[in-house]
């Protein structure tokens, strides 16, 4: 949950890239899905950490575990606060009818990156 003293950090553009948090006397970075983007360390570095990992990471392929044998490849639909929605793979096919799943936030432990050897999207199993 994002705190009353978490300030939003934003690119020039006014897109948002993550938060500032209080870290004891420091501060520490966290991303749009809740993740830790830096340690506890000076304003200006954890400002830097979040410009640094920007938000591609968004529109990259993820891994949803816990849905069937192996893992689903999913895109994100939306990622707020208050949770996280996902849809299967459409490759970018806007009209696709996909399977959406809404996860709670921060980020949670089955929603993961591709790993080597997880199921390719590209290839029909039969």
């Amino acid at each position: 949950m994002i705190g009353a003293d978490w300030t939003p950090h934003r690119r020039d553009d006014g897109e948002m890239l993550g938060w500032i948090r209080p870290d004891g006397d420091a501060w520490a970075a966290v991303d749009l899905l809740g993740r830790p983007a830096s340690g506890a360390t000076e304003w200006l570095d954890a400002e830097a950490a979040l410009e640094a990992l920007g938000i591609a990471y968004l529109a990259e392929p993820w891994m949803l575990e816990g849905e069937g044998e192996s893992p689903v490849r999913v895109r994100f639909v939306e990622v707020t606060p208050q949770r996280i929605v996902v849809k299967g793979e459409d490759f970018g096919a806007v009209d696709a009818l996909t399977r959406r799943w809404e996860l709670p936030w921060p980020i949670p432990a089955r929603l993961r990156p591709p790993r080597p050897g997880d199921p390719d999207a590209f290839v029909i199993d039969r």
